[in-house]
């Protein structure tokens, strides 16, 4: 999407689809370049008047298509709950509807991208949504960035080495080798 012109993604703007579709392609060009796994997909601001079935079949159908290309070319898709508070009328908001999105569509390479902040905002219960989400296979990546300013991990309310453990334990279980990566504004 065009950022400068307020748009957040497009994968669930049903008037976008041959923009998303060309977006994807060229993510995937620039993934082989970079020689990146992991493409991160980004919903889009809803329409707040728009059909809420329209939305999310749109949403289905072009998160499914991108999986199909990347499949293809041996790339993951990621898509990302983002907290209202930061970008309101996002999308995609909470881990449950992330994950649900991921078993509907039922394709290997189509991954939640766990932003830990966006998810303290939101729901808070880190801990157990790591316990609960990382060993279901589903998730691709881990953000985290400190709550609730957004600022660098080891400022504000979360104990990150406590988490990093709980995340370590899980892993181990499940047999998890994604990666954790740092997303925040300096202060």
């Amino acid at each position: 999407g065009q950022w400068d012109a307020g748009q957040r993604g497009l994968a669930c703007l049903g008037d976008h689809v041959d923009e998303f579709q060309s977006s994807i392609r060229q993510a995937l060009t620039y993934a082989d370049t970079l020689g990146c796994k992991r493409i991160h997909v980004m919903a889009g601001l809803a329409d707040p008047h728009a059909d809420p079935i329209a939305l999310e079949q749109t949403y289905l159908n072009n998160i499914a298509w991108a999986a199909e290309q990347a499949h293809s070319v041996n790339r993951d898709i990621l898509i990302e709950p983002i907290n209202t508070r930061d970008m309101p009328g996002y999308y995609l908001n909470y881990q449950a509807q992330a994950h649900q999105i991921v078993e509907r569509i039922n394709m290997p390479n189509v991954k939640v991208q766990m932003d830990l902040y966006h998810c303290q905002v939101m729901e808070g219960d880190l801990a157990n949504k790591i316990r609960q989400y990382l060993p279901t296979g589903r998730v691709g990546h881990f953000q985290i960035a400190g709550a609730p300013m957004r600022h660098e991990p080891d400022l504000g309310e979360v104990n990150f080495p406590y988490l990093f453990d709980v995340i370590d334990e899980v892993a181990a279980a499940c047999q998890w080798e994604g990666w954790v990566g740092c997303e925040y504004r300096p202060v």
